[in-house]
């Protein structure tokens, strides 16, 4: 079941973002970025600031009473920006991220909004190829990587943005 998020599920929704994508309990499922950055992906303080922004939704995806999927979006006016999409490592492969983004889509048409763009990691690639699968495709535009205060880069390749979008 797809619901909102609220500051009660920040515990747990910081245990999923961050066991997705860093660490090795992350390298169990294949969205994993433990090969290019070590830290914590998101910080319960990081996560209490997203909730206290009104343009801010967690959507999360609850099965046996547990957040085994979530993603933030977030109302830039004429767009939604789609970030930090996030499933458990141990569940990826069963079609849960592909239902959070149809509801990110829903969401979107619920604000008025036609367009759905988010960042990846150009090296990322197997990533950005399950983006093209669902109807994102590559802008062009390229922002420059910035590092969170818990982050550390592993890797010596460079690092920076792709904007993908979606037109709904």
């Amino acid at each position: 079941m797809i619901t909102k998020a609220t500051s009660d599920d920040i515990p747990a929704l910081e245990k999923l973002i961050n066991s997705a994508y860093r660490g090795e309990t992350s390298k169990k499922g294949w969205a994993t970025e433990a090969n290019l950055l070590e830290g914590k992906r998101i910080t319960l303080d990081q996560l209490e600031e997203i909730f206290g922004d009104k343009n801010n939704t967690i959507l999360k995806f609850t099965e046996n009473n547990q957040i085994i999927g979530s993603v933030l979006l977030t109302d830039k006016g004429e767009k939604l920006y789609l970030g930090m999409l996030a499933i458990s490592p141990e569940l990826q492969n069963k079609g849960i991220g592909k239902k959070i983004l149809q509801e990110a889509e829903i969401h979107a048409r619920t604000l008025g909004l036609s367009k759905i763009v988010m960042t990846v990691i150009t090296i990322r690639e197997k990533l950005i190829e399950w983006y093209n699968r669902h109807g994102y495709a590559d802008t062009g535009v390229r922002e420059p990587f910035a590092l969170n205060d818990a982050d550390t880069i592993i890797t010596d390749q460079h690092l920076e943005f792709a904007v993908l979008e979606k037109t709904l």
